[in-house]
């Protein structure tokens, strides 16, 4: 029997959990992986997989689903926020690489339409890569980390209309390229328009009318019918897919329900984008790339200096230091995963002749695959060939802060100048108590300095400007920011400056909690536990419970670490933005049947510190024992109350019911 499109995603499906398993445990993007595994299974490989209008057609939704996310992660108030680095760097990287690539391309004989698709797919950087490799490198804060994306953010956008021209430069040739171009911004135009309207007025409606069921399966395929609707409007509009889909991710990402419609179709978007890089590696044919390897080599060399020397060029003009405007130039030389998309569609118009479309697709793959190396040692490239404007632009730092810093003595450092920051700095203020504060944001950092507040433009988790702040003579020290990669980073350069010193730090929850204590850190606020704290403490006042017993609680509770108010049932809300996470410890509750295997033992015998979780209470009928005694021998109904890993958890559940 032939099932025909379903053998095919079977045989996709094995390889693909193979290569991709294989790749996660060398630390390398899954991406590489799937295009590996296309290009093996493929029509140019071993030939399992046959490159049918059904297998890209399916691919086609990972497209549909990734740009459905980049418009739910769309802020108009973000755009403007960052106007400057977004739509100035950003804009101007993206105009001149897709120009300065066409000419180039045309000059090799290549007509207009193809040359103008190679700038466009050129233009593009890969988010992926380089926002996962910058957060493992604790960079994603730094000066050329933000400038980065910034420009990757206009680059998100900058797909859209390239995904309503190239269609159009495909058309049969019975009117002008003008006005086929013309019809179809117009008809872009209109379909945004017409969609925005209807989503305005329509879409928080509709989706407060789907939650009010309570129904988490209804909410799924509601967003499905209309992500895939919102692309199948474009499509029948004679636009692409894609199109649709980030229209209706916009639409939603203006709702209330953004959150959770992010959390329900990751999964989708995941794996359908995976078969997409399938079908992409499909479509490379080694040993056609070998035949013009030499063109290959080149062009690789060409687009990663020639990438990387434009974004340090623009950069420099937009105000960075040299060192600051290389790492970022080297951070964002590799094409991206929408050069793909792009590709793809040229390919479905014919715009490109199978030599040209080979040796496009071999570079974009090396240089992506390059990529992750060359940003691990982007401070390297910055300090080594951008050496002198490097250090004396962390020298003019350091001095301008040594200057502000070498009288004072007791004071208060503070890393991190935002909301928290400044409110720290206005209580301190009361106090008389001097205090220094630095930060990345230069238009904070120049508003907060006109109007007299001790700020410096610095980057605390170099240690010579925390020495330039005084840490050597300091009381305390505050970390502020709302980064946990940043504080770590901070803590052990201050740590071996000075061993002893105090250091607070701050963090949202309980999830960074312990890094930040083992890092060095003599007290970590969890916000979310001490607003808890803070609105149990009212309660208890109004309820008449004495001053000396209510302030007794909370002193208990912040010197065990918050430990109670960490131990917490999860719900269906907290599992799904930790993504499953095994390691997050939580409560969980299990009753014993009378045929359980824990029923007629005791705690001591079922080793519970063995399996790394704590019982920490037993219902027995209407009783609840909050400190359960070890030799307490567990009847049939009886409910354990544990704290633990997730995994950890389940193995003790299946221990307590199967022995």
């Amino acid at each position: 029997m032939n099932h025909g499109i379903l053998d095919s995603i079977i045989v996709l499906l094995v390889v693909a959990v193979v290569t991709v398993a294989a790749f996660r445990r060398l630390k390398m993007p899954a991406i590489f992986a799937y295009l590996i595994t296309g290009a093996v299974v493929g029509p140019h490989g071993i030939g399992w997989i046959s490159d049918t209008e059904d297998t890209r057609f399916l691919a086609e939704f990972g497209v549909v689903f990734l740009l459905f996310t980049v418009g739910l992660e769309f802020s108009l108030a973000q755009l403007l926020a960052m106007r400057r680095e977004v739509l100035g760097l950003g804009g101007a990287q993206v105009l001149l690489t897709t120009a300065i690539a066409a000419i180039c391309a045309s000059a090799t004989g290549l007509d207009a339409q193809a040359a103008f698709v190679i700038g466009g797919l050129l233009a593009m950087s890969s988010t992926a890569i380089v926002t996962k490799q910058l957060a493992e490198q604790l960079e994603l804060n730094s000066r050329h980390g933000r400038l980065g994306i910034a420009v990757l953010l206009f680059q998100d956008i900058a797909v859209v209309p390239f995904l309503i021209i190239i269609p159009a430069l495909s058309a049969d040739g019975t009117t002008s390229l003008a006005t086929e171009l013309l019809w179809a911004l117009a008809k872009g135009i209109l379909a945004s328009g017409a969609m925005l309207a209807v989503g305005h007025w329509l879409l928080r409606p509709l989706f407060r009318s789907i939650a009010a069921f309570h129904s988490a399966e209804l909410f799924t395929l509601t967003v499905l019918l209309f992500s895939l609707s919102a692309a199948w409007l474009t499509s029948v509009s004679g636009l692409s897919l894609a199109l649709g889909a980030f229209l209706a991710g916009m639409m939603m990402g203006e709702t209330e329900y953004r959150h959770q419609v992010e959390s329900d179709i990751r999964p989708f978007r995941d794996v359908l984008l995976g078969l997409f890089f399938v079908t992409v590696g499909m479509l490379l044919d080694v040993g056609a790339v070998l035949q013009q390897w030499h063109w290959v080599a080149l062009l690789v060399v060409l687009v990663t200096l020639g990438k990387a020397g434009l974004v340090f060029m623009l950069t420099r003009a937009f105000g960075a230091e040299s060192g600051v405007a290389l790492r970022t130039g080297v951070a964002l030389a590799q094409t991206g995963e929408f050069g793909f998309a792009l590709l793809a569609l040229a390919k479905q118009g014919d715009l490109f002749d199978p030599v040209t479309a080979q040796i496009i697709l071999a570079v974009m793959v090396i240089s992506m695959g390059m990529s992750p190396f060359l940003i691990r040692y982007n401070g390297w490239f910055a300090k080594h060939l951008c050496a002198a404007s490097y250090v004396k632009s962390r020298e003019a730092q350091r001095s301008e802060i040594a200057g502000a810093g070498h009288e004072l003595s007791d004071h208060v450092i503070i890393c991190g100048y935002g909301r928290i920051g400044q409110n720290i700095a206005r209580f301190l203020e009361k106090e008389q108590i001097p205090y220094i504060a630095l930060d990345l944001d230069p238009y904070r950092v120049q508003e907060a300095r006109e109007a007299g507040d001790p700020v410096f433009y610095g980057d605390a988790t170099h240690g010579s400007i925390l020495e330039a702040a005084g840490l050597g003579r300091a009381k305390i020290l505050v970390i502020s920011l709302d980064d946990t990669m940043s504080a770590l980073k901070i803590l052990p350069q201050a740590r071996n400056l000075r061993p002893n010193l105090p250091i607070l730090a701050r963090t949202r929850d309980d999830s960074s909690l312990d890094k930040l204590q083992e890092a060095g850190a003599t007290e970590v606020v969890p916000e979310t536990f001490e607003a808890s704290l803070m609105l149990v403490t009212h309660l208890l006042f109004l309820l008449n419970i004495p001053v000396s017993r209510i302030v007794e609680h909370m002193e208990s509770v912040r010197s065990q670490r918050y430990q109670l108010l960490r131990q917490i049932f999860p719900g269906q809300a907290t599992v799904s933005s930790t993504g499953g996470d095994s390691a997050k410890e939580v409560l969980h509750a299990v009753t014993l049947p009378a045929e359980a295997h824990a029923v007629g033992l005791t705690p001591a015998e079922l080793n519970f510190d063995e399996a790394h979780v704590i019982l920490t209470a037993i219902r027995r009928g209407d009783s609840r024992s909050a400190r359960p005694r070890s030799d307490m021998l567990l009847q049939a109904g009886d409910v354990l109350i544990m704290y633990g890993a997730a995994d950890a958890l389940e193995k003790m559940e299946n221990q307590l019911l199967k022995g």
